[in-house]
């Protein structure tokens, strides 16, 4: 912990899918979810068959609950310490690559074929 502020900081670990801990220290309540995404970038363990390429392949997870603006603080998004006995918070990553473009232009390509009945109404 950092002189004199241990009180102002929260402890955080990441737990990736495998249930390894990454990026455990304190942070700043002020710190955003974007710098806390890049962090656990920087820090991914490099012998993993999933690996996020961007921090908009990342969701954290707190509480149920997926830290979707990167803008927001750990305060914005609630996070706090004070109920937790053993002094650090897991957050839960999960990766999830956006969807190619490709992908969505044939399912949109097959939507019109599906859609492309007549009726007749009498």
């Amino acid at each position: 912990m950092a002189e004199g502020e241990g009180e102002d900081r929260i402890e955080l670990k990441f737990r990736i899918f495998d249930g390894t801990d990454i990026a455990h220290s304190n942070y700043p309540p002020s710190t955003t979810v974007g710098t806390l995404k890049q962090r656990v970038i920087d820090e991914w363990p490099q012998d993993k068959t999933v690996t996020p390429n961007s921090v908009n392949d990342l969701k954290l997870i707190h509480a149920g609950k997926v830290l979707a603006d990167s803008n927001k603080t750990l305060a914005d998004s609630r996070i706090t310490f004070g109920d937790n006995p053993t002094g650090a918070i897991t957050m839960h990553v999960a990766v999830q690559p956006p969807v190619a473009k490709k992908k969505t232009d044939k399912n949109q390509d097959g939507k019109k074929k599906m859609n492309s009945c007549s009726c007749t109404i009498l």
